[in-house]
């Protein structure tokens, strides 16, 4: 039987339930606040305009299921479990704390992945209560995806995605405090698409107010650039036979919509090129308003200066792209040819072969991921923390091969990160019997940095910083990141 708990939020009272957390330090209970809705339902009038606060509402609002997600359907982009919800009122809240009553706890806010088009906040990955174990509250959030969410509209407030994470923020600023938290020791986190949003949020002067400390895992960057922004937005809408206007646009059915944007952003050997030289078609686009330059030009301003930020990627993010048939096919494709394909220039070829001999020597299939991943995630990081300077910085890198892949691949480190790998769906991601001495160093680390604005290692100091390399054994090493130097 459910032991309910109630608290007075800004809009109104919403009732949570309180369940059992065990963990290697104890047992503690956590309280679960979810779909706490933070704007109105982005429907008919408010479909494809910036996010409305939510009205206030008498009596008591249940919030013990998961609301509505963004995300429809199962797109199979992730190996993280995130179920979608149906439903209209998909810009909400899920709170986790450990105790409503207390004051001053520490707050993280996790802000999903799925490149920008998918991912859910209701993952049974993404629950807090490990976290409350450790005294941090803990907030994910909602967010419009896909063309609704980052599509360019002549008419339509740009970034409207973008927007649902600033109202999420400004709704934690002014409620957290009556879950138990901290308004001014929140700190932001994310990976992939995720992981982009909160450097989005470092790099963006009108969000500064809003948290103290940024967690990016594997950071997939926005930044559309504003030509192609729009010329994605008017090929979409001429695709469904309409102006690209919120009257024509609203013409067209969500599932209608969704169709036009899957086939729009299929990827081909061609697109694929495209996606690694100028990122993904949908996303932060650089609209000269919330974002008025790209976020490594804001962060070589000094936007976020004094923000202490953790970076960091694992080693083969996307070389499960190439397993199977496209291992197969890779066989026969010249090493010039690949590495042409994704555009390693000839003059650091030799360079970039022996700094990745590890890979190399393993066949095509690897070295094509490999590459890959440095062009999307890896070079971004030593990049992004020498545009910071002298800000606080702290690089890590995540080795622990997978005993499902052998090799440390995207999404693997998030279990770690929320320290649940009793959690469902672990084995095909993870394989059996996932490494619990790891997961305390990743999670303890992550609490350290929400708690003290420190995760426990050296801090980076250049080119050539100490990298926290999490593997058996977690190490600190420098220069961890020298494998990418030649495409810097």
């Amino acid at each position: 039987m459910t032991e309910y708990v109630e608290v007075q939020t800004a809009a109104g009272r919403v009732r949570g339930g309180w369940r059992p957390t065990t963990g290697g330090r104890g047992a503690v209970r956590s309280a679960a606040f979810l779909g706490i809705p933070f704007a109105e339902a982005p429907i008919g009038d408010l479909r494809f305009q910036a996010p409305v606060p939510k009205a206030p509402w008498e009596g008591v609002l249940d919030a013990l299921e998961f609301a509505a997600t963004a995300q429809r359907g199962d797109p199979g982009v992730t190996l993280i479990p995130e179920p979608s919800v149906e439903g209209d009122s998909t810009l909400n809240v899920n709170v986790f704390t450990p105790d409503p009553t207390a004051a001053g706890l520490p707050v993280l806010v996790w802000i999903h992945g799925g490149g920008y088009f998918a991912g859910s906040p209701a993952s049974p990955w993404y629950d807090g209560r490990n976290f409350n174990r450790d005294g941090v509250v803990t907030v994910s959030i909602s967010y419009r995806l896909g063309f609704d969410g980052f599509g360019w509209i002549e008419d339509a407030p740009s970034n409207r995605g973008v927007r649902d994470w600033l109202l999420a923020l400004e709704w934690v600023q002014q409620n957290i405090a009556a879950f138990g938290g901290d308004p001014g020791r929140v700190t932001i986190a994310g990976q992939s698409a995720g992981g982009g949003a909160v450097l989005t949020l470092l790099g963006m002067e009108k969000a500064q107010h809003l948290f103290h400390g940024v967690y990016a895992i594997s950071g997939a960057l926005g930044d559309v650039a504003a030509p192609r922004a729009e010329a994605f937005g008017r090929a979409l809408a001429a695709s469904g036979g309409v102006p690209p206007t919120v009257a024509g646009l609203s013409t067209l059915s969500e599932d209608r919509v969704l169709a036009l944007q899957k086939k729009a952003t299929q990827l081909g050997p061609s697109s694929m090129t495209t996606m690694i030289e100028e990122g993904l078609p949908l996303g932060p686009a650089i609209d000269g308003d919330l974002l008025p330059r790209p976020t490594r030009e804001s962060l070589r301003a000094g936007v976020g200066a004094d923000k202490p930020l953790v970076i960091g990627a694992a080693d083969d993010e996307f070389t499960m792209a190439f397993a199977g048939r496209a291992a197969k096919a890779l066989r026969w494709v010249p090493q010039a040819v690949l590495l042409n394909r994704f555009g390693v220039p000839k003059r650091i070829r030799a360079q970039y072969l022996a700094a990745n001999s590890d890979v190399v020597r393993l066949g095509k299939a690897r070295l094509a991921g490999r590459v890959l991943t440095d062009r999307m995630f890896r070079t971004s990081v030593p990049r992004i923390a020498g545009d910071r300077g002298d800000a606080p910085t702290w690089l890590y890198r995540f080795s622990w091969p997978s005993g499902h892949f052998g090799f440390a691949e995207h999404c693997l480190d998030v279990p770690f990160f929320f320290d649940c790998l009793d959690g469902p769906s672990m084995e095909p991601l993870a394989g059996p019997n996932p490494p619990q001495e790891l997961a305390d160093d990743v999670h303890g680390a992550a609490v350290a940095f929400v708690s003290t604005g420190d995760p426990g290692w050296t801090r980076h100091d250049g080119d050539a910083g100490v990298v926290r390399v999490y593997d058996r054994p977690t190490r600190e090493v420098s220069d961890a990141y020298a494998s990418v130097r030649a495409l810097l």
